[in-house]
């Protein structure tokens, strides 16, 4: 049983996270009917699993143009599904590198706010000269305001730092292949990497539950035509029964047990 059971399952739990990722994807990819998508990817997604299982079973019995269709069928449905996870992949991808650059915006922001107010500082300080009882009290409040401006735009950068590197650390293995592969990691190269990953995944994940599935339906043939048969003795050697109650010759009772 667990020369087919354990493909089967497989195949399934395969099949159902590839579904969910290929039906979110093309949702995705058309945002205007969300539901209507997801139910069409759903039942075809169905359909894929269903055709590929009864195709293998009934694959003699089949006329060729039938044969053709649902093989050209299974194909196509098994792009649809690779295209949804390419889409699902790439968003999340897309998402994490829109909430990088908008940190880094922030960040160049306040950097450039920093330097525009140190500059400030320096003039105001140079305005007072190094006597500080001539300091007037225009001077001085501007002074004290900048300061605190100063320590401001600090107290708010650092958060947008805490989180930068936090996602820096995320994208750290990507960045690991992409040196792997090209050499070194600029946000092009990066780009490509995760590109080449989600090829990689799409390329064995809906491919091999398909194949799986047939798999444990060639399995579950191959029990049911290994049936127990029936022994008889003759001259005190052991023979079998096949199912046509016809004595199997001693040569091949090993291919029956």
């Amino acid at each position: 049983m667990t020369n087919y059971l354990i493909p089967f399952i497989t195949a399934i739990a395969l099949s159902s996270i590839a579904a969910y990722y290929s039906v979110i994807g093309l949702a995705q990819i058309f945002p205007g009917s969300f539901w209507p998508i997801v139910l069409m990817g759903s039942v075809l997604e169905v359909a894929k699993l269903v055709t590929a299982s009864w195709l293998y079973n009934n694959w003699k019995e089949t006329q060729m143009l039938m044969k053709t269709y649902f093989l050209v069928a299974i194909v196509l449905l098994m792009l649809i599904t690779s295209m949804g996870i390419f889409g699902f992949l790439s968003k999340a991808h897309i998402d994490t590198n829109i909430i990088i650059g908008s940190n880094q915006i922030k960040i160049q922001m306040l950097d450039q706010k920093e330097q525009l107010l140190n500059n400030k500082l320096q003039y105001l300080i140079k305005k007072a000269g190094d006597d500080p009882e001539k300091i007037s009290r225009t001077t001085n409040s501007l002074i004290l305001t900048t300061q605190q401006e100063l320590e401001d735009v600090i107290n708010e950068r650092l958060p947008l730092l805490s989180e930068e590197n936090k996602l820096s650390a995320e994208i750290g293995p990507i960045k690991y292949v992409a040196e792997l592969v090209y050499g070194y990691s600029d946000k092009d190269i990066i780009d490509k990497a995760v590109r080449l990953v989600i090829l990689i995944i799409i390329f064995v994940f809906d491919p091999l539950a398909v194949l799986l599935l047939v798999a444990s339906n060639q399995a579950f043939r191959q029990a049911n035509n290994q049936e127990p048969l029936d022994i008889i003795y003759k001259n005190d050697v052991p023979y079998k029964l096949d199912k046509n109650s016809k004595i199997v010759p001693k040569s091949q009772i090993m291919k029956f047990k």
